[in-house]
């Protein structure tokens, strides 16, 4: 096994028992440049308990706020009174919130417990496909192309000559 695959075997086996011995009740979402500029990589906090398994996870996702496009800086860093949203909810989960969403246990095994469901109330937010979803997409307009040259080549037979 190469170390790539043996790091994502060891994070899903790592994904599945915090899963079934702790409710990971809550994940909240930090938009991009909250660490910058030492990182870029998206930054998650999660919330778990020892007091059961985990039937469904409550998200959060903190909004840019007005006017930065790109994420925080290190001029426009990220500050307290950003968190002001996803505080509000906590102590009102029931409230209706656009930045708010449930996935379901079940959800999270269809998805072999990849925990990055995007928000479905943000139609703006683009899709992330796993590798083996581009791969299978790049195959079928593969195919697809391979098939219509075909066509086009027997099309042109009879032209051509």
């Amino acid at each position: 096994m190469d170390f790539c695959l043996g790091m994502i075997m060891q994070s899903l086996q790592l994904r599945k028992k915090l899963l079934s011995e702790f409710n990971l009740h809550t994940i909240v979402r930090l938009p991009n440049g909250v660490f910058a500029p030492y990182t870029s990589i998206a930054t998650n906090i999660l919330f778990f308990d020892k007091s059961k398994p985990t039937e469904k996870i409550d998200y959060y996702q903190v909004p840019l706020p007005e006017g930065l496009k790109n994420g925080f800086t290190k001029t426009r860093p990220f500050k307290e009174e950003h968190l002001q949203g996803v505080k509000d909810w906590w102590k009102n989960r029931d409230k209706e919130d656009k930045n708010a969403y449930s996935v379901t246990i079940e959800e999270i095994k269809k998805a072999n417990y990849n925990l990055d469901f995007k928000n479905p109330n943000n139609e703006n937010e683009k899709k992330e496909y796993s590798l083996n979803e581009l791969l299978t997409m790049m195959k079928e307009k593969a195919d697809n192309i391979h098939r219509l040259i075909g066509e086009l080549s027997e099309a042109l037979k009879g032209v051509e000559e």
